[in-house]
């Protein structure tokens, strides 16, 4: 697990487990937007940022952590659910935890049914292990849609700022304004100015009839589309 990811618009939800022989076993679910500083401030104690449940019981180890969230609403009410999943609505048919179930599995068991279900089903999710340890004993636990792809590398999360953002776009705009006759990424026929559709992504260059991407999108039974069109 030494390659390091770089992901933009960064809105994650975490699990950690606490290595500490006193507290050995115990777990704790957050969210973040920054992996590698909060687990510096849970280990650092609540006077340092850290969550007052995980403060002084350190050292806490980050095992995984669920990304690829639209916005940090969509990410805090798949934190609430992991953690409340005894009273949250939408997991209502996982089984309590047994008596003699360790909570780590437990976790680990509700995650692995949560991305199956929606609304968090349709999400283009990642599923990042970030200790290695764990990966190795837990990661066949966790079997994600296959829209959702499973990383085992470290991540760090990258601001964009207000001026790279529109920076961005007007010399998106401006390279598709100078193409007079655009080729539709779909099915290579031209493309008018009037009936064309741009990706709203940045750096996203694809341009296609509308018609087109509707019949794309209208291949898959999902209402709302889970998968790239290529």
């Amino acid at each position: 697990m030494e390659d390091v990811d770089e992901v933009e618009h960064f809105f994650g939800v975490y699990l950690l487990y606490c290595k500490n022989p006193k507290y050995k076993g115990r777990t704790y679910i957050g969210y973040t937007v920054d992996a590698k500083r909060r687990i510096k401030q849970h280990n650092a104690g609540a006077k340092f940022g850290g969550a007052w449940r995980t403060s002084n019981k350190g050292p806490w180890t980050m095992v995984l952590i669920v990304h690829g969230f639209p916005n940090d609403i969509s990410a805090l009410k798949f934190e609430w659910a992991w953690q409340h999943s005894d009273v949250s609505r939408r997991l209502r048919h996982v089984p309590k935890k047994k008596s003699k179930q360790k909570t780590f599995d437990y976790r680990i068991s509700v995650l692995n049914e949560m991305l199956k279900i929606g609304p968090w089903c349709r999400l283009p999710l990642t599923i990042r292990w970030l200790d290695s340890e764990f990966a190795n004993e837990y990661s066949m636990q966790v079997s994600p849609p296959l829209h959702m792809p499973i990383s085992y590398s470290k991540v760090v999360s990258r601001k964009i700022g207000k001026k790279s953002k529109k920076k961005n776009a007007l010399e998106r705009k401006d390279l598709l304004d100078d193409l007079e006759s655009i080729l539709c990424s779909i099915c290579g026929k031209f493309v008018g100015s009037n009936e064309k559709l741009t990706c709203v992504k940045p750096g996203c260059f694809l341009i296609s009839h509308i018609v087109c991407l509707a019949e794309k999108f209208s291949t898959d039974d999902m209402i709302l589309p889970i998968e790239d069109i290529f």
